[in-house]
């Protein structure tokens, strides 16, 4: 069953809150999908708390990124015969801040799948790789319900002006 952008702007609609967990969950849950929970933070930006708003679809997000680390994780556990060459490149990584990396694949548009599953695959730290990932979605959701705070007042001041 696919979800489309009305049902998601209407649990969000009924629900509030938590409703904004679940769907930042699902826009992150499903590994190379788009999903339209930006679109949900940024129409509900203007009706709820921007930084609430945000804080809770990037706490939902980061919890839906971890699908991507576990298939990482998994791959990591089919190649056993590559063991050695995945702990040098985790060597590697880890010279050159690997949470740095995370923080701004997770905080901006670019596609984090292949970061999570990267980490999952050295396994890379599960707590600095899900602390990275939630200040970071946290971030992005906050600067999209902020636009929508301040976007749609301000097409709607335009139209009646």
């Amino acid at each position: 069953m696919v979800v489309g952008i009305e049902q998601l702007i209407g649990l969000v609609d009924a629900y509030g809150y938590p409703a904004v967990f679940v769907v930042g969950f699902l826009s992150s849950f499903t590994l190379f999908i788009p999903s339209p929970a930006f679109i949900v933070v940024f129409l509900f930006g203007a009706k709820l708390n921007p930084v609430l708003l945000g804080t809770i679809a990037g706490a939902g997000a980061a919890l839906g990124e971890t699908t991507s680390y576990i298939a990482g994780y998994g791959i990591r556990k089919i190649a056993k015969n590559q063991r050695k060459k995945l702990d040098e490149i985790r060597k590697l990584v880890h010279k050159y801040r690997p949470e740095v990396v995370i923080f701004i694949f997770s905080a901006t548009p670019l596609p984090f799948d292949f970061v999570g599953i990267f980490c999952g695959t050295i396994n890379f730290d599960r707590k600095k790789f899900f602390v990275a990932t939630l200040l970071g979605k946290i971030i992005k959701f906050i600067f999209i319900a902020y636009a929508g705070f301040y976007g749609i007042s301000w097409v709607a001041d335009s139209l009646q002006g």
